[in-house]
């Protein structure tokens, strides 16, 4: 069977109006993904801010000038729930920029930019869900990290499960590099 691309493209003059009303008003409801658009770039701009403000509270609450002390746990805890957040917003940025040029239009100043091609380059929705998943799963990881620095360790299958949950981690992101998903 050939494909749809040789299929002949009525005219306006062809199409009886309801069809051509009905068609053009299916095709412009897909303006509706502006909505997510919107949202998910001022939620990934709130999310950066908000990674920022993490950071800086953080280094303030773990550094103290008299006597000079720096409470490390919570500074590097702190930091890294602001890089957490951080990539959060990058999934969002993502998800923003890849919806819009698959239901909308091509950005067409990204894509003069030397950095869109490594970046945003996101032909359909299969590059989009898996650039999206990329960044979960490092989303996770630097969670999971987060989380390992508060734990409070206490017994010897406390240490074990811990080193099983890291080496887990490990194999699959290797896995994940060689099938370059």
């Amino acid at each position: 069977m050939e494909p749809h691309t040789h299929e002949k493209i009525k005219s306006a003059d062809e199409q009886p109006v309801y069809e051509r009303v009905f068609e053009s008003a299916l095709w412009s409801s897909r303006l509706i993904v502006l909505l997510a658009v919107i949202f998910g770039t001022i939620s990934a701009m709130l999310l950066f801010i908000s990674g920022s403000v993490e950071i800086l509270v953080s280094i303030s609450h773990s550094i103290s000038l008299f006597p000079m002390e720096i409470e490390y746990t919570t500074l590097l805890s702190g930091i890294i729930g602001g890089v957490d957040l951080y990539l959060i917003g990058m999934v969002l940025l993502i998800f923003s920029f890849g919806i819009y040029e698959l239901a909308i239009s091509k950005i067409d100043i990204a894509r003069s930019s030397e950095s869109y091609h490594t970046l945003l380059e996101i032909s359909n929705l299969d590059d989009l869900k898996n650039k999206i998943i990329k960044v979960i799963i490092m989303v996770l990881i630097v969670s999971f990290f987060q989380r390992v620095l508060s734990m409070k360790l206490t017994t010897s299958m406390d240490m074990l499960f811990m080193a099983v949950s890291i080496a887990v981690i490990c194999v699959g992101v290797y896995y994940l590099q060689k099938l370059k998903m």
